[in-house]
């Protein structure tokens, strides 16, 4: 009998370990920055645009708890 995964379920982690995932994330996107520089600068407003609607999401729901 197979158990499924489900990627959706709730997590607990330590403050170091999204600490360790945020470094990740902020090396792959530094990564994929310097490799698509031309992509990325070409479209930098819009993906500040992105970034600014994520953030005030995140911190909405942060201050709503």
């Amino acid at each position: 009998m197979r158990t499924s995964i489900n990627p959706f379920r709730s997590y607990t982690f330590t403050w170091w370990q999204i600490g360790v995932f945020k470094l990740a994330l902020l090396a792959l996107g530094a990564a994929a920055g310097a490799y698509w520089h031309e992509f990325f600068g070409a479209n930098l407003t819009t993906l500040i645009i992105i970034a600014a609607i994520a953030t005030a999401y995140t911190m909405y729901l942060a201050l709503k708890q």
